[in-house]
């Protein structure tokens, strides 16, 4: 039986504890945050046992196996440290930590102490997302992606959610290198780097305000974001994350022979096969093949729904209980640490190049960033940390 506690009891602390009251072999049995009465109330909320302001007295009293760790990632790396050094395995909420320094120094720490981390990216681990690693490794592509696209929307409109983030300069979210993009685009960016090599030649990114938050009088935050990657290999790669764009979360590879689109909103994977066609066929036999990929997947959706394995929290709970046996077996992590850091790396060159002003440099005749193992990335300082255990409140 595993001891589980939950560090940060802001919103998406209740996501984590219904998702593990789903796993069996593990129990929660502590909720900590610096201000008490959200570590009481949540406390309250899901009949926790135990609920404290101080990480280090919940260590020492409970003793957890793991820990969850939901507070503003400022705190990712000072929490996380203390997790570990005490010998906790540690769940991460995304991003995995504010720079790629942090997160490599954690991985590192981690490894030589024998314990395992993960990150929060629950959305690799959808049942639409499954499938499409599953055909991928069968050979569906026909080989290696050629290209991937990866696309992100955020809603901008409940003003009741993201106003305290645009209208304070000193909201928490303000105050990451990469402001609103930092505490959202992780989820985007890591399906694409579960297909890209450890080194990425090319990285382009710019960014803009779109018209709706313009209208809304705050000047000084963006919304809009586009990047292109090259890795070494040659397969590219495009992510987009937008507020215009309305409930568009998707990633599409494409492969030498097939393609594949999964859409997080919808639930569902369109396979699309390369196949030519006699004559006129080509205007109806893609046509009549996509519309079966569509009544597929609502015969599937409604088939998990019946099975009640069709539910918001999926992706969050598969990947808790992979991490868990990942803990119990003695085995490799649910998200590989490549994966993890090369993340973090394509993150701190975005923010880099869109608000420090990094110019790209052209490399082989196109115009990009040259990351070489994203030296120049790792070679910032650490982001200050602040206060530590402050609740993740509107994430």
């Amino acid at each position: 039986m595993l001891r589980v506690a939950i560090v940060g009891c802001g919103k998406v602390a209740d996501q984590h504890i219904y998702a593990i009251q789903r796993i069996s072999d593990c129990r929660i049995v502590a909720a900590v945050d610096r201000e008490l009465l959200m570590a009481r109330q949540l406390a309250e909320r899901f009949n926790v046992p135990e609920c404290f302001f101080d990480l280090n007295e919940m260590l020492r009293g409970c003793e957890p196996d793991v820990v969850h760790i939901t507070t503003p990632p400022q705190s990712h790396f000072s929490l996380a440290r203390q997790c570990l050094e005490f010998g906790s395995h540690v769940y991460v909420e995304k991003p995995f930590a504010v720079t790629a320094n942090e997160t490599e120094e954690l991985i590192q720490f981690a490894d030589s102490r024998g314990l395992r981390m993960t990150v929060g990216h629950n959305y690799q681990f959808t049942l639409e997302m499954l499938e499409m690693r599953r055909l991928v490794k069968q050979g569906f592509l026909g080989g290696k992606p050629v290209h991937l696209e990866s696309y992100w929307s955020y809603d901008l409109s409940d003003l009741s959610y993201v106003g305290p983030v645009l209208g304070n300069r000193e909201h928490w979210v303000r105050q990451l290198p990469g402001q609103l993009f930092h505490n959202i685009i992780s989820h985007g960016i890591a399906k694409l780097a579960e297909f890209l090599d450890d080194e990425v030649s090319v990285l382009v990114a710019t960014a803009h305000q779109s018209a709706r938050l313009s209208q809304l009088g705050v000047e000084d935050v963006l919304d809009e974001l586009r990047v292109v990657l090259r890795d070494a290999s040659g397969t590219t790669a495009f992510f987009c994350f937008s507020t215009g764009i309305k409930t568009t979360n998707q990633l599409r590879i494409y492969g030498p022979a097939n393609s594949m689109v999964a859409d997080i909103i919808t639930g569902s994977l369109t396979r699309k096969r390369s196949q030519p066609y006699k004559s006129y066929l080509t205007y109806v036999i893609p046509s009549f093949n996509e519309a079966c990929e569509h009544l597929r997947n609502a015969g599937l959706n409604l088939s998990d729904f019946i099975r009640r394995r069709l539910y918001q929290d999926f992706g969050m709970k598969e990947l808790i209980e992979r991490f868990y046996k990942s803990i119990a077996e003695q085995d490799s992590p649910p998200i590989p640490y490549r994966e993890i850091v090369l993340t973090a790396r394509i993150m701190d060159e975005i923010f880099a190049q869109v608000y420090s002003g990094k110019k790209p440099v052209n490399h082989r005749g196109i115009g990009g960033i040259v990351v070489d193992d994203f030296a120049l990335a790792s070679d910032r300082p650490k982001t200050a940390e602040p206060e530590a255990l402050r609740s993740s409140g509107d994430r």
